[in-house]
């Protein structure tokens, strides 16, 4: 069993923690910092919080609970005009593979509707092979790549 919060002020250093552990392996393979990293290196996620765009993902059965524990993974979702903007889903590696992903995505999909949105945008880096097939995965289709901040990034929708 999961359970789901809003980020608080507080939450700040374990959601950059969990940013940087879930996505610090990329560094190598793509020769240089993937955007999620960098948003914690601009201080991007306290404005996130503050927002009330960070959703954390916490495992129920962990020896911890959800008001002390560490979040096993991370939602940010951002509104925008036309779409709403999947901005960041991240799981701890150590508890990648037990369904947290799926979780955090169908959360994103439920919010969307529930706020009235008839799409998803999300963007992924050429070199995260396994993230694109994934969303292809999940009914997303590429509509773009675009060069941003030296990072090659494949954009994607879903109509719901």
């Amino acid at each position: 069993m999961s359970t789901i919060r809003l980020a608080r002020a507080p939450d700040l250093a374990a959601v950059e923690a969990l940013v940087d552990a879930a996505y610090g392996y990329y560094v190598a393979r793509i020769g240089m910092t993937p955007g999620p990293m960098r948003d914690v290196d601009d201080n991007g996620y306290a404005p996130y919080i503050a927002a009330g765009y960070v959703n954390l993902l916490f495992d129920d059965d962990d020896a911890c609970n959800s008001d002390n524990g560490a979040p096993v993974g991370l939602l940010v979702l951002i509104p925008k005009p036309d779409t709403l903007l999947l901005d960041n889903v991240a799981v701890s590696p150590a508890a990648q593979g037990r369904g947290f992903g799926k979780r955090l995505m169908q959360m994103a999909e439920t919010y969307a509707r529930d706020h009235g949105f008839d799409s998803i945008t999300l963007y992924t880096q050429e070199q995260m092979h396994e993230n694109l097939a994934l969303y292809r995965r999940y009914g997303y289709v590429e509509t773009h790549r675009a060069e941003e901040r030296g990072l090659k990034r494949i954009y994607l929708r879903k109509s719901l």
